[in-house]
């Protein structure tokens, strides 16, 4: 059964990455995905939007899938149902990310099996900006 990495460990991925890749990041602000990724982006990250369905997403331009990224991505934070999940896992380890994020509801052991094998970090069922809050970390 998988385990999330130590509090350490998500304290260390969260203060080192610089792009976060935000898998179905809606345009509504009142949706989570949108909300985090104003924080995220308040608190110095680069953000890249993915979601098929928009051109652009909080002024940015918005990609159709992670493969499309243009640059390095350090964290894939993913706001998809669980069923989702391995085929965008799958893409997380092709593009080279460090990290598959599945935020809070999203759970995926084979996802997660996947991405671990690759030697990427991943975490489940964890909202990154609870997780950078509550683990008080700096930028």
């Amino acid at each position: 059964m998988f385990a999330n990495p130590s509090d350490d460990r998500i304290r260390a991925i969260l203060e080192s990455a610089r792009t976060i890749a935000i898998v179905g990041l809606s345009p509504r602000p009142a949706r989570p995905s949108n909300q985090v990724a104003r924080f995220l982006m308040a608190a110095g990250y680069r953000v890249m939007p993915v979601n098929p369905g928009h051109a652009e997403i909080l002024g940015l331009p918005c990609y159709p899938c992670v493969g499309d990224v243009p640059e390095p991505i350090d964290i894939v934070d993913c706001f998809r149902r669980s069923d989702q999940i391995p085929p965008i896992a799958d893409a997380a380890i092709e593009s080279g990310a460090q990290v598959l994020w599945l935020q809070l509801g999203v759970v995926s052991e084979e996802a997660a099996a996947r991405a671990t094998r690759a030697g990427l970090a991943v975490v489940i069922d964890r909202c990154i900006e609870i997780e950078y809050i509550r683990l008080g970390c700096r930028r």
